[in-house]
């Protein structure tokens, strides 16, 4: 089990995190995202280490960014 930590830029509400929460969930062995956004922190826990460009590509296609 794997856990890491990004910091997201851009979520301002609920739907923010529930897009960035959607996205990185179908990585390839993600099993769990938790999302604090009032820090934009965004915790992911998987199988084994995600690459920051996986990250990376899941939050931009929620439209926001990494910090």
């Amino acid at each position: 089990m794997s856990t890491q930590n990004f910091t997201v830029v851009g979520m301002t509400c609920g739907h923010c995190a529930s897009s960035v929460t959607e996205e990185v969930t179908e990585i390839a062995g993600v099993s769990n995202v938790d999302v604090d956004l009032a820090s934009g922190n965004v915790t992911v826990t998987s199988s084994e280490p995600i690459s920051d460009d996986a990250v990376r590509a899941a939050v931009e296609e929620a439209g926001y960014s990494l910090a």
